[in-house]
């Protein structure tokens, strides 16, 4: 199996004056005709997903990354 492009993340607020608590909870492909194949270990308690770009040397989500793009 090909390794993931993208990581899953539930995002949730702590609070006013907290930072979000980013949660990974799956992986993403890309398709060759640009649709993506998601395989999810949990799912979000709002429904909103957020697909970040896996880096090279991602530690499967152990760092808090900022939102790229969301996906409902």
């Amino acid at each position: 199996m090909t390794k993931p492009s993208h990581t899953c993340y539930t995002v949730r607020p702590r609070g006013e004056g907290n930072k979000a608590f980013w949660a990974r909870i799956g992986s993403a492909w890309v398709n060759h005709d640009g649709s993506f194949n998601v395989s999810l270990d949990a799912m979000p308690l709002d429904g909103k997903i957020v697909l970040r770009l896996r880096k090279d040397n991602e530690n499967d989500g152990a760092d808090q990354p900022e939102a790229t793009e969301a996906v409902a």
